[in-house]
């Protein structure tokens, strides 16, 4: 028999993890970023830039998850991931640089709260913030496209992150 959201079992837990998105402004993306955020039990998701629309568009992909993971919208992603650093979380780029690692090679710790960087949808993660980070860490890819859509790679990176975590 499938199982519904009424009996599933699953227990629930939160990670101390923010996701901090650089500038993503498409909305079916940011409804998508919600309800992964809602799955994998991440403590916050901070939405950041000029554009930031929250409306009929993400909340169809969000499932009303808007409704139950806490959030903040900002202007500057430089600023916060300066803030959280200053508080001692883990600044994590999701990101393919010629420096960085892969996440499956990657041993996530506990010890401190980790901040998740993602970037735009067209340019990725700014420089800026790729020189702040205490590690860059992109996902392999075996085809011939060398991205893949941002909500995808979250996902990917919460699925590896809570694992070790857990």
């Amino acid at each position: 028999m499938q199982l519904t959201h009424y009996n599933t079992n699953f227990k629930k837990h939160k990670f101390p993890i923010t996701l901090v998105c650089d500038n993503v402004t498409n909305a079916p993306n940011i409804g998508s970023l919600f309800r992964i955020a809602d799955a994998f039990g991440i403590e916050k998701i901070i939405l950041c830039g000029e554009h930031i629309v929250l409306g009929r568009k993400m909340a169809k992909t969000s499932r009303a998850t808007e409704k139950v993971v806490n959030y903040e919208i900002v202007d500057s992603a430089t600023k916060i991931v300066e803030c959280l650093k200053k508080e001692n979380y883990q600044i994590i780029s999701l990101e393919i640089t010629n420096s960085s690692k892969p996440i499956h090679a990657f041993r996530f710790s506990n010890k401190n709260p980790i901040a998740l960087i993602i970037g735009d949808e067209n340019f990725g993660v700014s420089e800026a913030i790729l020189k702040m980070s205490d590690a860059i860490i992109h996902i392999d890819m075996f085809g011939q496209n060398s991205s893949m859509n941002v909500a995808q790679a979250t996902n990917i990176a919460f699925y590896e992150i809570t694992k070790q975590l857990s």
